[in-house]
């Protein structure tokens, strides 16, 4: 098939560092390089600079200067808020709430400390992939030292109610965690809103680089040290700081943010008509996820009688970069966990197609997409003998 345009709907998997950010950034690079633990006036400026792009990161979220901590990613933020957590409160309880759709860095973060001894709650979820507040409840117990529970889920788009569940774990005198990877820019973050106590963040899935994140510890919360070595992050997370990734990422969750009450309905309303458009054109194919309590940007569908992997070779070969999932398991033979909790049959799971709009995007790319999606289904059904088993 011969290459057409070039259409990016993968965002949920990585975004395009936007052009302000790489503005802001490059200075840190060269002119402004030095080390913030320093004291002359070249290493001061990348202090300030660090300092300022806290109170962006906070005021983005609701939260003061002193709750953030940078990290390498999300991935980092939502370890340390896991086992900082654990480590911390050990002496009064191990146990631990999370669901069964939470991303691998918390999912596997849970199963380490299974290792060591933790006992650990997976959550189900509904057919959309919603966590029911009343199953926290339930699950909850006088050993219980944390829940986590992600604020939308980044392959099915789900959002959770996180608020009820952090009532509850309040309720209980726990500490709610919450993996907001995927939130910003979608909806509105604000850390009292959500009754978050520990919040996880990463820069590259808002138009920040890739390799830095933040984590949230709200005031009085207890939680371990992550990183042992020098003293910045205040003490809680050694290692010299990345100075232009905190600079991007700073104004990056600024630029998202601003942009959020203009771009998020735009998004929506393309979403809608991708969904509308290949539900009405392509028969046997469902929507995953929540049909409204859903990201902006997130269309999830399965096709049966195809394989995902398949679907996704066709469109790239047209210039169509999509996803079957999270990223970090891409290269998985498994069905998607977060499919299958939901109640999806692994072999309709395998033929799922995750589509994840961004601010670039425009009404032309879902034309072009609803254009050459159906005919790839059907060339794909035509030679598949899961069709002829059904």
């Amino acid at each position: 098939m011969e290459r057409k345009r070039s259409v990016y709907m993968d965002h949920a998997a990585t975004t395009p560092v936007r052009p302000e950010v790489v503005e802001a950034m490059l200075p840190y690079f060269s002119e402004r390089f030095g080390n913030p633990s320093s004291l002359y006036s070249l290493a001061r400026e990348a202090k300030e600079a660090v300092e300022e792009a806290r109170e962006r990161v906070a005021a983005a979220i609701g939260a003061t200067p002193a709750e953030i901590y940078f990290t390498s990613g999300g991935t980092e933020a939502d370890n340390w808020a896991i086992k900082g957590t654990a480590a911390a409160r050990r002496k009064k309880g191990d146990h631990i709430i999370t669901s069964a759709i939470e991303h691998h860095a918390v999912l596997h973060t849970c199963r380490s400390l299974e290792k060591q001894g933790y006992r650990v709650t997976y959550l189900p979820v509904d057919e959309f992939g919603r966590v029911d507040p009343a199953s926290v409840e339930e699950a909850i117990t006088d050993a219980t030292i944390l829940v986590s529970v992600m604020a939308a889920n980044n392959e099915i788009g789900t959002i959770q109610p996180v608020r009820a569940i952090a009532e509850v774990a309040h309720d209980h005198t726990v500490p709610f965690h919450t993996d907001a990877v995927q939130a910003i820019g979608a909806f509105s973050v604000d850390v009292d809103e959500m009754g978050a106590d520990l919040l996880a963040l990463s820069a590259h899935k808002f138009g920040g680089p890739k390799g830095t994140g933040a984590l949230y510890v709200r005031k009085g919360t207890r939680i371990g040290t992550f990183m042992d070595g020098g003293a910045q992050e205040r003490g809680r997370r050694a290692g010299t700081e990345n100075v232009p990734g905190i600079v991007g990422i700073g104004r990056a969750i600024e630029l998202a943010t601003a942009g959020m009450p203009r771009n998020a309905p735009r998004l929506a309303t393309m979403r809608d008509r991708l969904i509308r458009g290949i539900l009405d054109a392509i028969p046997d194919t469902r929507l995953n996820g929540h049909p409204t309590e859903r990201l902006a940007n997130n269309v999830n569908v399965a096709f049966r009688y195809v394989e995902g992997e398949s679907i996704l070779l066709m469109l790239d070969a047209l210039g169509i970069a999509a996803s079957t999932g999270s990223a970090c398991t891409s290269a998985s033979l498994e069905p998607s966990h977060v499919l299958t909790s939901c109640g999806l049959p692994p072999e309709h799971a395998h033929g799922s197609l995750r589509l994840t709009l961004g601010y670039a995007n425009t009404g032309e790319d879902i034309d072009y997409i609803l254009e050459v999606l159906p005919g790839i289904i059907e060339r794909l059904r035509a030679i598949s003998p899961l069709r002829g088993e059904a």
